[in-house]
């Protein structure tokens, strides 16, 4: 199997973008604290589905012109990871949740850690929006990419939602 990989220049930092030639299965920071190794072939080219359409939705999330992705996306990981996963792609566009709410709404309130484990996990960040779970006190916590790349993220879709509705 060949794994496909190219580049984004964003505003926070040069991302990461892995596909498996139909789906988009990795978005990293350069600073990711989980990227993983490919066993696989891995080929630059930034014309593989979905490159040219992932561009084109970045572009637009960060001139504050997009608020939902619509990608082909291929979330490789255990079950509970990927319902962690699945759940973070219901949290709305510039708001919050904690980890404990999270667990909650997955059924497992007391499993605010696990949740934090599989959110820290997630292979396709931004997209899948884990920076916006937030500790229980509504501080920042833990960010593969950094706190101050979570915290640029948060301010970002805050001051864009303020404008949409003002």
């Amino acid at each position: 199997m060949t794994t496909f990989i190219t580049f984004f220049d964003s505003p926070i930092q040069p991302l990461r973008l892995v596909s498996d030639g139909r789906s988009l299965i990795g978005l990293y920071m350069a600073a990711e604290k989980h990227e993983p190794t490919f066993e696989a072939d891995v080929v630059q080219d930034a014309a593989v589905a979905p490159f040219p359409e992932t561009r084109q939705q970045l572009t637009a999330y960060f001139a504050s012109q997009l608020t939902e992705f619509t990608l082909p996306l291929h979330l490789q990981g255990t079950p509970f990871q990927q319902q962690v996963w699945e759940a973070l792609l219901t949290i709305p566009y510039g708001t919050t949740l904690s980890y404990g709410e999270l667990a909650g709404q997955l059924g497992q309130p007391k499993a605010s850690r696990a949740v934090g484990l599989a959110n820290g996990r997630n292979p396709i960040s931004i997209i899948v929006p884990c920076h916006r779970v937030i500790g229980a006190n509504g501080r920042l916590t833990g960010y593969g990419g950094g706190l101050e790349r979570k915290q640029w993220l948060l301010d970002h879709e805050r001051l864009t939602r303020m404008a949409d509705s003002g």
